[in-house]
């Protein structure tokens, strides 16, 4: 009987065992035979991208109090990075097509290039004209309900020679996104694409009719289109290109107009983006257009910006985290941002840079699966911008005499896009004093990039930590850093 006992014991524990190395599905992570190359961009020493170091592991089983770590787990696994990148507008166009031949081809592989440049992989386009155009234009004739008059040409002379330009140097493929800015004037209830006011009723269908000849002109031109938000800013009434809409007016629009087209035209594909605003309604907008089934069937994601600081306040994370925590099933998508107020006095500012990496550690944290920046390039007036809306972009031409200016954003965006690849895994990541900032991803090659970001003025000593192994290394002041462990 004991002997049965014991029979029936073991298999069932083998069976456990086996059952539980089928769960994980691989074998538990080691740093065994694994080193770290430690690559810093930081503001005293003018480090860009620099290997400043190569670590070995070393026995750390229980780190002390009173030392700063690290601590990485490759075993708790997050969502999968879509893609970083940022938005080929007209004023980028436009400005690319004023550069010199050879510096068009620096600007090319500074962004788009995988191991000479940061590799930029996602973008976004307006559909019709925005702020970060030249002047106001549309597609149709004016009274065009019908859309008969269709007519992309505008955007043949600068933005899609662009755009697949960027795609080339990107490999032959770039995720892209469109947006628009404002329905033509006709079709909205102040007569004017500038200032706000809202798309009619009548024209609900011819709207969203749009989308579709709009997507598909690009595609016929070579430009393969990943998916759509409905709005940009719809909350929003500006001096440039603007149309309002409630989250309830959203929410109805795609239900019962944008969603079905889309699927009747033959493009249920397209990842449809809702809100695309600041981070301080974003939880209220969610959960008005997806708590109605009939219109979140159709909705991929939601798209957000970080201007909400416009009031005074800071970033709004919180929002964010709680955002996807009530709608895990649906994307956070970073649509759109960068810094205001051109200056080209403040062009060399370190601390253009650290937004970004206060941005975008935190918003990955959050559930983040793809991050927009906005103009790719700008003239050294911030532009051009049709309303004086001047703002930084991480390059700036000097058109003055043909040269281009890489901000500190550049490099910031950079320690993100350039080592964690589409594809790739957050992994669990946190710093045990909040004086460092981070974040970490395996890529689909095995690698771990960690990236540390230092936004203090002091020094500080910290270990890497990974299941019992350590290496430590050295935060700079106003750094950051990504660690590649493989």
């Amino acid at each position: 009987m004991q002997k049965k006992y014991l029979i029936a014991c073991f298999i069932a524990g083998g069976l456990l065992k086996i059952g539980f190395v089928s769960a994980q599905g691989k074998a538990p992570y080691s740093v065994m035979g694994k080193s770290v190359k430690v690559i810093v961009s930081e503001q005293k020493a003018g480090y860009k991208f620099k290997e400043t170091e190569t670590l070995k592991f070393a026995d750390k089983p229980q780190p002390a109090e009173t030392e700063v770590a690290v601590f990485i787990d490759p075993s708790k696994t997050f969502q999968t990075m879509i893609g970083i990148g940022g938005a080929l507008t007209d004023a980028a166009a436009e400005t690319y097509a004023k550069l010199p031949k050879d510096k068009q081809k620096e600007f090319l592989t500074a962004y788009y290039n995988k191991a000479k440049g940061i590799g930029y992989s996602f973008g976004r386009t307006n559909i019709q004209s925005c702020d970060f155009s030249s002047d106001s234009y549309s597609y149709v004739k004016d009274g065009d309900k019908e859309l008969k008059t269709f007519d992309i040409s505008h955007d043949k002379t600068y933005r899609i020679p662009f755009i697949k330009a960027a795609a080339a140097a990107a490999g032959g493929k770039l995720t892209m996104f469109v947006s628009p800015w404002s329905p033509p004037a006709f079709m909205k209830d102040n007569n004017d694409v500038l200032h706000g006011g809202k798309l009619k009723k009548e024209f609900d269908q011819s709207w969203a009719n749009f989308y579709v000849k709009f997507i598909k002109a690009y595609e016929k031109e070579g430009v393969p289109i990943w998916g759509l938000s409905v709005q940009n800013e719809p909350m929003a009434k500006q001096t440039w290109e603007s149309c309002m809409y409630t989250a309830e007016e959203e929410r109805d629009f795609v239900k019962n107009f944008l969603g079905p087209t889309l699927q009747k035209r033959g493009l249920a594909d397209k990842k449809l983006i809702v809100w695309d605003h600041n981070r301080d309604l974003l939880y209220q907008r969610a959960s008005t257009i997806l708590e109605d089934p009939a219109a979140a069937k159709y909705i991929w994601g939601i798209g957000f910006h970080w201007y909400e600081t416009w009031t005074g306040a800071g970033q709004n994370f919180e929002a964010t985290r709680r955002t996807h925590e009530a709608f895990p099933g649906k994307n956070l998508v970073f649509t759109e941002g960068c810094i205001e107020k051109f200056d080209f006095n403040k062009i060399n500012d370190w601390s253009l840079g650290e937004r970004y990496g206060l941005s975008m550690i935190n918003d990955f944290n959050a559930g983040t699966v793809a991050w927009t920046d906005w103009n790719v390039l700008l003239d050294e007036n911030g532009g051009p911008n049709h309303v004086g809306n001047f703002c930084f972009a991480p390059v700036h031409a000097d058109l003055r005499n043909g040269s281009l200016i890489y901000t500190s954003s550049y490099y910031y965006i950079g320690h993100f896009s350039k080592y964690i690849h589409p594809g790739a895994k957050r992994i669990s990541a946190v710093a045990s004093r909040d004086k460092l900032l981070t974040t970490a991803y395996q890529n689909p090659d095995g690698s771990i990039a960690v990236v540390v970001m230092n936004k203090t003025d002091e020094k500080i000593d910290y270990s890497l930590w990974i299941k019992g192994k350590a290496a430590g290394t050295t935060a700079l002041p106003h750094s950051i850093a990504t660690l590649i462990v493989k």
